[in-house]
């Protein structure tokens, strides 16, 4: 299939056959109903592939909906969807038509699905599988004729085996997969895509287009590329913009890459720790803190159920996928200081402990939102939390 035709119509820069490759598959696959599952890191223009799917389906005429389903609050996803009935909810003062009611005989487009709640993700099988949805606060089922494009960029099979994301609904998306490829997996498009960015910044600023000299090309090329093309074009413009220098040198380039992820494709095995294996120590760092903290809270209740003079039977209170905490009992010999006894020490160092760890959290947020200029859905992503947990502690936190 000749895709140069999809490329001009729909502004992809590229001759990567990865790239054409993904063009490919979601014109092929435009003409059917299948559920389609567009994957890719972010920043790589995964949109673009629900538009190619849609523009060449025969819904094209029909109304086509992009929705984040990251930016939706997790109280309000289900009436952003499928809608609600009037007074179903505090606020709810009229009824209200859903995305899926919208978009009958056109495409949704559900960015981000791996942070929809399973309460929804059941909703949304139910759709995928009969057509049919329910209104917040109704009872009556209606039909939609929806064709669904999907994607993430988080591993999906993970997600799954962590129990984070329905299995059913993850094959019954993916019917159709599309790898969009990372910026890093197609070097022969990193220049190309440097210099289309340059004649737009130049045409938007009224300026000599910025170039590159052989050794700036190199450093451009040998990049990692995180941000995938959307940093490559914040970085774009920054040159554009900043440089009174035209041409850019490797010294003036390595100065608006940033040094935390300045890991360079290695020519051979490396020796030391690469630049993914720090960001994975920090979230185990992360997600180890709040385990912590629950077992405490955990085992502080256990001592307050003592101190009222029983014992829960032995059942899990709380578990996690490595560990499972049961409840205290009383062993002959062992001491136990219920609240109300002379136990100063322990209670300071428990007082400490906590504050200590809340401390720890509330600066690895704030390193995370400093680092990334304030955006929480970049933080999130360094973190490895949901950007809904994050905007949680920020609120609970009040994090500047």
């Amino acid at each position: 299939m000749n895709v140069q035709p999809i490329k001009q119509r729909f502004g992809i820069i590229g001759a990567s056959p990865l790239l054409d490759r993904a063009i490919e598959v979601a014109a092929q696959v435009a003409p059917t109903d299948l559920s389609v599952l567009v994957q890719g890191e972010s920043g790589s223009g995964k949109e673009v592939m629900p538009q190619i799917v849609h523009a060449f389906s025969a819904r094209k005429h029909g109304p086509y909906i992009a929705v984040n389903c990251g930016a939706i609050p997790e109280g309000t996803i289900d009436s952003e969807l499928f809608g609600h009935e009037k007074g179903s909810f505090t606020g709810a003062h009229e009824a209200r038509k859903g995305y899926f009611e919208v978009a009958n005989g056109g495409t949704i487009f559900l960015d981000e699905v791996g942070e929809l709640p399973l309460s929804t993700q059941v909703r949304l099988l139910r759709v995928l599988e009969t057509g049919e949805f329910i209104r917040v606060g109704s009872s009556k089922a209606q039909k939609t004729n929806v064709r669904v494009v999907a994607a993430t960029n988080v591993d999906m099979l993970q997600a799954v085996q962590r129990g984070r994301f329905r299995e059913d609904l993850y094959y019954r998306l993916n019917t159709v997969p599309i790898h969009v490829p990372a910026l890093r997996e197609r070097p022969e498009d990193i220049h190309l895509l440097f210099r289309w960015f340059a004649q737009e910044a130049a045409s938007r600023y009224k300026a000599p287009p910025i170039t590159l000299t052989e050794e700036a090309r190199k450093l451009l090329t040998a990049y990692r590329w995180p941000g995938n093309v959307r940093q490559l074009r914040n970085i774009v413009e920054q040159l554009s913009v900043i440089e009174k220098e035209r041409e850019i040198s490797a010294a003036t380039l390595a100065h608006y890459l940033p040094r935390e992820s300045t890991a360079l494709v290695p020519a051979g095995p490396a020796d030391g720790p690469q630049q993914g294996d720090a960001i994975n120590e920090r979230e185990l760092i992360f997600k180890f803190l709040f385990d912590m903290k629950t077992d405490l809270n955990a085992l502080k209740e256990q001592v307050r159920l003592l101190s009222g003079g029983h014992v829960a039977p032995p059942a899990p209170v709380a578990s996690y996928p490595d560990k499972v905490l049961y409840p205290l009992t009383a062993e002959p010999g062992m001491s136990i200081h219920l609240p109300g006894e002379a136990n100063e020490d322990a209670e300071h160092t428990e007082v400490e402990e906590s504050l200590s760890l809340e401390e720890k959290e509330r600066e690895l947020i704030r390193k995370a939102l400093d680092k990334h200029r304030g955006k929480r859905k970049k933080a999130a992503q360094e973190l490895g939390i949901s950007e809904r947990t994050l905007y949680r502690k920020i609120k609970e936190w009040h994090i500047d």
